[in-house]
């Protein structure tokens, strides 16, 4: 592997870490004081370059910042979302904000993700409240809210190929589907038998999600047949907190976890395990791919470092 190339925030304890889908070695980092559990939050805008990494922008909120997302219009524009219920669009062109803050949700809101579809621009944000709720970020109020989970939800995620369907992961040991068009569930799937952390849609398969659980696996699922999963992944030690498909290769996918690993795995070979990454002292919360680079990763963690790295796995055809 490279040599990571790290930056250290004191006193902020990382939870995710999203590129730039416009603007090649740009990250995004979401990181909270006090492990999250007290304190406020900072949204962190970061570059890279043959130097190293440095804050471009920094952006403080008085509570946990838990995750974000890039805007899929603007380049200069993200959502972030925290622990006191509320979501804050923020744009980097401007040393202040936020510029709007949207307050519905009644606990800690965990998960946010802008459309990656084209003709819609919707946020989908997941709550402990036990809801989900989807946005258009040019308006103050929500424009649907879905219930069904029976606990905290820790994940939502758009289809990158199917216009208003989305996931959501949930401590309810569910992995759920909906249609905004169906205002209501599509597929309810039992996933796994503990807490669902984590899921994401493939990038080249429409039918095909992963979702990553406290029981330190990652499971594949199809949607045309969801009575088991096409693949487990095995090799986590602890929760998995995070997993992300690659944008480069259509079998490839990399997973973060409280075990303070990154691993990445290719679910179509026989031993699927292509690199474990051991370089953080922490909970390892934040993970992300880079869009411009098929070589690159960024992650972030509880020990206050912000990594941007290229895994020898990737750098040799997978």
């Amino acid at each position: 592997m490279s040599a990571a190339r790290t930056l250290r925030v004191p006193g902020r304890h990382g939870y995710a870490a999203e590129f730039s889908p416009y603007l090649p070695g740009r990250l995004a980092c979401a990181a909270a004081q006090h492990y999250g559990i007290a304190g406020c939050g900072t949204l962190l805008i970061l570059d890279h370059s043959e130097s190293g990494l440095r804050i471009f922008r920094s952006f403080d909120w008085n509570d946990g910042l838990f995750d974000v997302t890039w805007s899929e219009n603007n380049e200069h524009v993200l959502v972030t979302c925290s622990g006191d219920g509320s979501m804050q669009l923020w744009d980097t062109a401007k040393a202040a904000g936020p510029l709007q803050v949207y307050k519905e949700h009644t606990q800690e809101v965990y998960s946010v993700d802008w459309s990656q579809t084209r003709g819609e621009q919707l946020v989908v944000s997941g709550s402990w409240d036990q809801t989900v709720k989807v946005w258009d970020p040019t308006v103050e109020k929500s424009l649907c809210t879905f219930r069904g989970h029976e606990s905290v939800i820790y994940s939502t995620i758009w289809s990158p190929h199917i216009p208003g369907c989305f996931a959501s992961a949930s401590g309810d040991q569910t992995l759920r589907i909906w249609d905004m068009k169906a205002t209501g569930v599509r597929i309810v799937i039992p996933a796994h038998q503990t807490e669902i952390l984590s899921c994401d849609w493939c990038k080249y398969n429409e039918n095909l999600l992963v979702t990553g659980a406290v029981d330190c696996s990652l499971r594949g699922w199809d949607l045309r047949n969801v009575r088991q999963p096409v693949f487990e992944l095995l090799g986590h030690t602890y929760a998995i907190r995070r997993v992300k498909f690659s944008p480069f290769h259509a079998s490839v996918l990399a997973s973060c976890s409280y075990d303070f690993t990154v691993r990445f795995w290719n679910f179509s070979k026989p031993d699927p395990l292509l690199e474990t990454v051991e370089h953080h002292t922490e909970f390892t919360c934040g993970l992300d791919f880079s869009l411009q680079s098929p070589t690159q990763v960024a992650d972030c963690s509880w020990d206050e470092t912000i990594k941007i790295y290229d895994p020898a796995c990737l750098t040799i055809p997978a």
